[in-house]
């Protein structure tokens, strides 16, 4: 496939990422803490990102977006702009 939709959650610190991934995991909406707690300004948006190609975001984001299956969440990934809980949506 060569785009793909998601949605993230972007934090600073690394608590806040493990304590974010806890709430996902025991199944809180992944837009609603987006909105609640992330930094980017696709926050107000769910953290919807929309559409992207390989090449269009940070390598360490675009390789755990690409390998997740439709719905899965990421584990905690690292970027220069901080950390990310990312959702596959398409």
């Amino acid at each position: 496939m060569s785009k793909i939709s998601a949605q993230h959650i972007l934090v600073d610190q690394k608590f806040e990422a493990e304590d974010l991934l806890k709430k996902l995991e025991s199944g809180e909406d992944f837009g609603q803490l987006a909105k609640d707690y992330s930094s980017c300004g696709s926050a107000s948006d769910g953290g919807n990102l929309g559409e992207f190609g390989k090449g269009m975001m940070v390598k360490s984001f675009e390789d755990a977006a690409f390998a997740l299956e439709v719905g899965q969440i990421s584990n905690i990934v690292q970027t220069q702009f901080g950390l990310h809980l990312i959702k596959r949506t398409n």
